[in-house]
């Protein structure tokens, strides 16, 4: 009686055992912190500005104002204002001169435009939330109007900030 019911499970395992070898089991891949909490205080570091914008815009999305897009010439804005901040272990909106003008050389004439600066954030979502606090820079992120971005950060080792960060928006 035992030995119809041993060669029974006999066989299930080592039908088991061929299966193994045949289809091996595969690891689930180790899930992935968002960008947004990628930390920019690393040499290389780069801003996911889709990541960003998406962010911003479902931001705006719950005050009920439209979305925005990244821009390559407001990326390139930003960049610029980032590394002039962290060069001079400064942060100020006037290191390259005003928005304006700075808009106005890269061919952004007659724009609506805001910005944003900050130093010692690591992280977008660390950025996003220092503006969302502080009332002239939330007001920044929910102007009316606004339709492209661009953002960056620069990490500087020897700045006690170690991370400057620019975000412009504009019409």
């Amino acid at each position: 009686m035992i030995a119809r019911h041993i060669l029974p499970l006999a066989a299930l395992l080592a039908l088991a055992g061929c299966a193994a070898e045949t289809f091996p089991e595969r690891p689930e891949p180790a899930p992935s912190a968002p960008s947004f909490y990628t930390s920019m205080a690393t040499p290389g570091a780069r801003v996911d500005a889709q990541g960003a914008a998406e962010m911003i815009s479902l931001y705006r999305g719950n005050h009920g104002l439209e979305p925005v897009a990244v821009d390559s010439g407001l990326m390139e804005e930003a960049r610029r204002q980032a590394e002039a901040m962290s060069s001079a272990d400064k942060l100020s909106h006037e290191v390259r001169g005003s928005l304006t003008d700075r808009l106005n050389r890269a061919g952004y004439a007659k724009s609506k435009a805001v910005e944003n600066v900050s130093a010692g954030y690591h992280t977008v979502a660390e950025a996003f939330s220092g503006w969302r606090d502080s009332p002239p820079h939330n007001a920044n992120m929910l102007a009316s109007g606004m339709k492209r971005m661009g953002i960056a950060a620069v990490y500087n080792p020897r700045s006690k900030y170690h991370v400057f960060w620019a975000l412009v928006m504009a019409n």
